[in-house]
C-alpha cells in the first residue's frame, strides 16, 4: 500500500473513534485496540492487496495509535541494542555494534511525538519548548533520550538503549572476550572484599553492562542502594533501594538531583552504594561515602582512560561549588577509589575491557595508578586482541602464594 492510502486509513481510524488522545488512555486502551482493530477489518476489507499486506498495515497503525509506532517491532527484536530516530523519516539501529538503517518511517513528525509522549509520560517527564529534552525509561528498563525543537534543527530526535531482559553475568562476558577468566577472577575477589570501584568508558561501551555483572557478587546479606538519572541498574539481589532523579516540574520546583540522593542514601544505612553515573558535584559527597564506612561502592564515569577519569573526578569535585585545594581533592580520590576498570567499544564494534587499573597512593603531583591488566592487540593481522596480565602485584594478591584471594 502507498503512503497516502495507509495515512488517511490511520486519520480515518482516529476521526471515526475519536481516539486523538490515545497516549491518554490508561484502563481502557485495550477495549479502544480491540475497536479499532474491528473497524480496519471492515475499511481494509474491500481494498484488493493480500491479506499479509493488509495485516502489516494494520499492525502498523495499531502500534501509531497505542504503541511506539514503527519502531515496535524493534524494540521487541532482541538482536537490536539501540534505536535512533531522527525525524520521522530517518530510523537506525545497531546490531552486533553495526549501526545500520531500520528501513522504517513514522507517518508524521507528529506521529513520532505521540510516540515519545507515551514514552516518557510513563515515567512523569515533560517534553515541551520550554524543556526540550528529557530521559526516561521504558517498561522493560530500556533508556529512553528524547530532544524537539526547537534545540533539534532535525525535528524530534529519539534514541533508545536497550538491554537483556536477564543482565549480562560475568561468566557470559567471558565467553564473548570481553575480559579474561583471569580478570574476571581479580574482579569478582575484588567486589567480595570491599573495594570502591569506578568503571569508565565512553557513551555506549558497556559501562552498566559491566556494573550489572560485578553486582551479582555483592553477598545477599547487604543493603544496596542505587542512585540513578534513570532507572537501568537491575540487580537481582534481594536487599536493594532503588532511588532515582527528578527534573523541575513546569514552575521550576520540585526538582531533586542525584546529588541530593547521594547525601540522604547515607541515613538509609548503606552497606554499598551504587551511582548509575557520576557527572557532577555529587562526585565529592561519593568520594566522601566511599572514605567513611561504604566500602565496596561502585559507580560509572565517562573518560577515555583512567587517567582521563582521575582528572574528570576532580573536575566534578571543583565545579560543585566548594572551595577544596586541589591537592586534598586528590587525597580524597587516592584514598577512596581502589580500582578503575576502563571499558571500550573495539573497531569491530565489540564491547571489551581495556584496562584494570589500580591506585597506588599520591605522589607529589599526581595520584599513582598502576595497570594490572592490559588489553593488546593480537599477534599476527585478524587476530584479536586479549586481555592479558601485566605482571604488577596487586594488593589483592595473596603475599604467600600469589594468587587472589
Amino acid at each position: 500500500m502507498t503512503p497516502d492510502i495507509i495515512r488517511a486509513l490511520h486519520l480515518k481510524t482516529i476521526d471515526q473513534l475519536d481516539l486523538r488522545n490515545t497516549g491518554k488512555l490508561s484502563g481502557g486502551e485495550i477495549s479502544w485496540r480491540v475497536i479499532a482493530q474491528q473497524f480496519l477489518d471492515r475499511e481494509m476489507k474491500p481494498l484488493d492487496y493480500t491479506d499479509a499486506e493488509k495485516q502489516a498495515v494494520q499492525s502498523g497503525i495499531l502500534d501509531e495509535m497505542f504503541a511506539y509506532g514503527p519502531i515496535t517491532p524493534l524494540l521487541n527484536d532482541p538482536a537490536i541494542s539501540e534505536i535512533m530516530v531522527i525525524g520521522k523519516d530517518c530510523v537506525y539501529v545497531e546490531r552486533k555494534g553495526i549501526i545500520q538503517p531500520a528501513n522504517v518511517s513514522f507517518l508524521s513528525d507528529d506521529s513520532l511525538r505521540s510516540a515519545i509522549d507515551r514514552m516518557i509520560a510513563a515515567v512523569n517527564r515533560r517534553l515541551d519548548e520550554a524543556t526540550p529534552f528529557a530521559d526516561a525509561r521504558l517498561p522493560d528498563g530500556s533508556r529512553v533520550n528524547a530532544i524537539i525543537p526547537p534545540v533539534s534543527l532535525s525535528g524530534p530526535c529519539l534514541t533508545i538503549r536497550k538491554f537483556r531482559a536477564t543482565p549480562y553475568s560475568l561468566d557470559e562476558l567471558v565467553e564473548i572476550g570481553a575480559l579474561t577468566e583471569e580478570a574476571g577472577t581479580f574482579l569478582k575477589s575484588a567486589v567480595t572484599r570491599h573495594l570502591n570501584i569506578i568503571i569508565s568508558g565512553g557513551t555506549g561501551s558497556g559501562k552498566t553492562t559491566m556494573l550489572n555483572a560485578l553486582s551479582q557478587f555483592i553477598p545477599d546479606n547487604e543493603r544496596v542502594i542505587t542512585i540513578e538519572d534513570a532507572a537501568e541498574i537491575r540487580l537481582l539481589k534481594p536487599h536493594v533501594v532503588r532511588l532515582e532523579s527528578r527534573p523541575p516540574n513546569a514552575e521550576g520546583t520540585g526538582e531533586v538531583t542525584i546529588r541530593d540522593l547521594v547525601r540522604n542514601s547515607l541515613r538509609m544505612r548503606p552497606d554499598r552504594i551504587i551511582v548509575g553515573e557520576c557527572r557532577g558535584g555529587e562526585a565529592l559527597d561519593m568520594l566522601q561515602a566511599m572514605n567513611t564506612g561504604h566500602d565496596g561502592s561502585i559507580t560509572t564515569g565517562h573518560a577515555n582512560t583512567p587517567r582521563d577519569m582521575l582528572r574528570r573526578l576532580e573536575t566534578m569535585v571543583l565545579v560543585g561549588g566548594i572551595d577544596i585545594p586541589l591537592r586534598a581533592i586528590r587525597d580524597q580520590i587516592a584514598s577512596a577509589i581502589d580500582l578503575i576498570v576502563q571499558v571500550s567499544r573495539l573497531n569491530d564494534g565489540r564491547r571489551a575491557i581495556t584496562s584494570i587499573t589500580e591506585i597506588a597512593g599520591i605522589g607529589e603531583n599526581q595520584i599513582l595508578l598502576q595497570e594490572l591488566f592490559q588489553r593488546k592487540s593480537g599477534s599476527k593481522p585478524g587476530k584479536e586482541s586479549q586481555l592479558i596480565r601485566t605482571g604488577i602485584r596487586s594488593r589483592l594478591e595473596s603475599v604467600d602464594d600469589g594468587e587472589w584471594e
